[in-house]
């Protein structure tokens, strides 16, 4: 069983936000991030935690209803080094990046100490399968108390969602597309109950050793989506967000926290 307590939500502490073209971003650093993340986990509340870069607020720019999404989220971390630096250039800056990767270690590594239940959901069987081994071996007082692939439509909604239910986690990583992704957690948030729902992307397929992260280099250069695009060449088309948010954030500079 685990050892949180349920406290009042009222308790939660309240988030410091700057609002970059009317996305509410965190302003807190990785440490207090994870601090309150564990006080929402005692409190029991259910809470969408979006990662957000540069490419999720271009598709928020050309659709109303995903940036309505990314509006109603419980707590929205800059993933992206362009969003660290648009929000520097709109003189509200945030403390540093919060990459969604090291924020899901930083949770499991509470759910270690706590003896936290987590679900794992997306990405293929068998990557899923092994990011659930290895976590499991990583963080051995968390619990696994269940996975499965992102491979489902909307008529095996119920199905996944009741089983998640059944299992009761602290926290649940989601990966699966990045045009379904965080509009699926924004729709089911309530019905699914979990502390703590978070998008992690393509963060299974490094846990299960499928793909690499960025070395080193690349992240203390803050290109590590330039590793991403040479590793995937595939990747040229979405990366093409990146320098039009660039643009966006230069000629609009003004209104960026207005």
């Amino acid at each position: 069983m685990s050892s949180v307590n349920k406290v009042n939500a009222n308790s939660v502490e309240a988030v410091p936000t700057v609002s970059i073209f009317g996305v509410p971003f965190c302003k807190w650093g990785m440490k207090e991030t994870v601090s309150y993340l564990s006080e929402v986990v005692s409190s029991g509340r259910p809470h969408q935690v979006i990662t957000a870069n540069p490419i999720m607020m271009m598709a928020a720019k050309e659709d109303p209803a995903y940036k309505k999404m990314m509006q109603q989220a419980d707590l929205i971390v800059p993933d992206g080094t362009g969003v660290v630096w648009a929000a520097k250039m709109g003189g509200v800056p945030v403390t540093e990046r919060v990459p969604g990767f090291d924020l899901l270690h930083e949770l499991m590594k509470q759910g270690d100490r706590h003896g936290w239940r987590v679900y794992l959901l997306g990405a293929s069987k068998e990557v899923i399968q092994e990011a659930a081994r290895r976590l499991a071996l990583q963080y051995p007082t968390a619990e696994i108390v269940g996975y499965r692939d992102g491979f489902f439509g909307p008529e095996q909604d119920r199905e996944v969602i009741d089983n998640i239910v059944q299992a009761a986690p602290h926290l649940l990583f989601v990966a699966r597309g990045a045009d379904t992704q965080e509009p699926w957690i924004a729709k089911h948030k309530k019905e699914l109950g979990v502390p703590v729902v978070m998008g992690v992307g393509g963060s299974f397929d490094v846990i299960s050793g499928r793909t690499k992260r960025a070395p080193m280099l690349f992240r203390k250069l803050k290109i590590e989506w330039l590793y991403r695009l040479l590793k995937e060449p595939t990747r040229f088309r979405r990366m093409l967000a990146l320098p039009k948010f660039a643009l966006w954030v230069l000629r609009d500079r003004e209104n960026i926290t207005k």
